[in-house]
């Protein structure tokens, strides 16, 4: 007489749990961030951790990704590379196969990044790293080709000498330049874009000097400079070199405007200022003097939960996350290669540190970049220019 009381009770236990079934949330899209919080740069590593943090607990606030089949949370899954090469790589090699990441953020440092990239290529995960500027992070060196799973948020060497040759001939109105330039491979690459952009442009290159990194002695380069008797000079070499290089064209005169790169981005820069010239100018991946929108907003929000003002790591960071959910978004599925697909068409994006644009077959972006102008004052923000 009691079997359909207890049947009935069955049937309502399981129309409880076919609804409490249905309530429950889709599994998340697994971000695994692979940063260098101890080691030699755990400032890098913090950074970058700050900024993940931000932008997913801000992504999950406002209801996550949406994709075809509903809207996912996030979960970020965090591991120190400890600035380490080969932590860098097991750490990678981890993520991707043990918690299932559809992707990956980080490493930041070249030789790390370039290391994790390997494995995210062979495993075919998508990988972004905020900072590196090492060409082997995204690039086949042996086959020759671009990596098809790894991307960058930094501006590449030559992104950064086509900004200030645009900035040269649009802003400064220069039409006569000379490069100085290191050897060095980043260098090197500055200044031949710097000089294929500015002649593109209808600009002059009225002399060009090399040097290596150990050299300090810039009289013989700077005075057949100062012959030539240029507008602007590109000077694509590290803060510890352009400040003896700027004291040498003192010396010598030389009445120009001078133009660095990322590569003047240094707490040594401010020595620039006790120089006495009022026009030098840089681009650099990011500062938190912005006043476009989305760069604001973020340096509020960053400075609000941390105390502290963004630096170009943790913006770069913000922006690499913000790629992966434009991406994903865009995708409509929680899978690698729908990720990847999209990845590579992303146009457009407006992130903290500027425009972001990806040509097909190419994992580093065409971006804008801040230019700044050092003088007697310190650092004085002048805008974003394209290149």
């Amino acid at each position: 007489m009691r079997t359909p009381r207890v049947l009935r009770l069955t049937a309502c236990v399981l129309a409880a749990l076919s609804v409490s079934c249905g309530k429950r949330d889709p599994e998340p899209v697994i971000i695994g961030l692979n940063l260098e919080l101890t080691g030699d740069i755990p400032m890098i590593g913090q950074s970058a951790k700050n900024a993940a943090e931000l932008f997913f607990e801000q992504q999950n606030a406002a209801g996550g990704v949406e994709l075809a089949d509903g809207p996912r949370k996030f979960k970020i899954v965090i591991s120190d590379n400890s600035a380490n090469a080969t932590q860098a790589s097991a750490v990678a090699q981890r993520m991707i196969s043990v918690d299932k990441a559809t992707a990956l953020v980080g490493p930041n440092a070249g030789h790390c990044a370039t290391s994790a990239a390997e494995i995210a290529e062979a495993l075919k995960c998508v990988m972004i790293s905020p900072w590196s500027a090492d060409g082997a992070t995204t690039m086949d060196r042996v086959a020759g080709v671009p990596k098809r799973y790894v991307f960058r948020a930094s501006a590449t060497d030559e992104v950064q000498g086509r900004v200030m040759a645009n900035f040269a001939l649009s802003k400064l109105g220069a039409r006569k330049a000379a490069i100085l330039s290191d050897t060095a491979g980043g260098p090197a690459a500055q200044a031949a874009a710097f000089k294929e952009t500015f002649a593109a442009g209808g600009g002059e290159i009225a002399a060009e000097q090399t040097f290596d990194a150990e050299d300090r002695d810039f009289t013989s380069p700077v005075g057949a400079v100062a012959a030539a008797a240029p507008e602007v000079v590109f000077i694509a070499a590290p803060c510890d070199q352009a400040l003896p290089i700027l004291e040498a064209a003192k010396g010598a005169g030389l009445k120009a405007k001078f133009l660095g790169t990322e590569l003047w981005n240094s707490p040594q820069t401010i020595r620039m200022t006790a120089l006495g010239f009022e026009e030098l100018y840089f681009c650099k991946n990011y500062d938190h003097r912005d006043t476009d929108p989305a760069a604001e907003k973020f340096a509020k929000d960053y400075t609000e939960k941390y105390g502290q003002p963004p630096d170009d790591v943790a913006a770069l960071t913000y922006d690499a996350c913000g790629l992966l959910a434009e991406a994903l978004k865009k995708s409509g599925k929680n899978e690698r290669e729908a990720l990847r697909e999209q990845f590579a068409q992303l146009r457009g994006f407006a992130g903290a540190a500027g425009a972001y644009n990806f040509r097909p077959g190419s994992g580093d972006p065409e971006k804008s970049m801040p230019v700044l102008r050092i003088n007697s004052s310190g650092l004085v923000w002048v805008g974003d220019f394209g290149n």
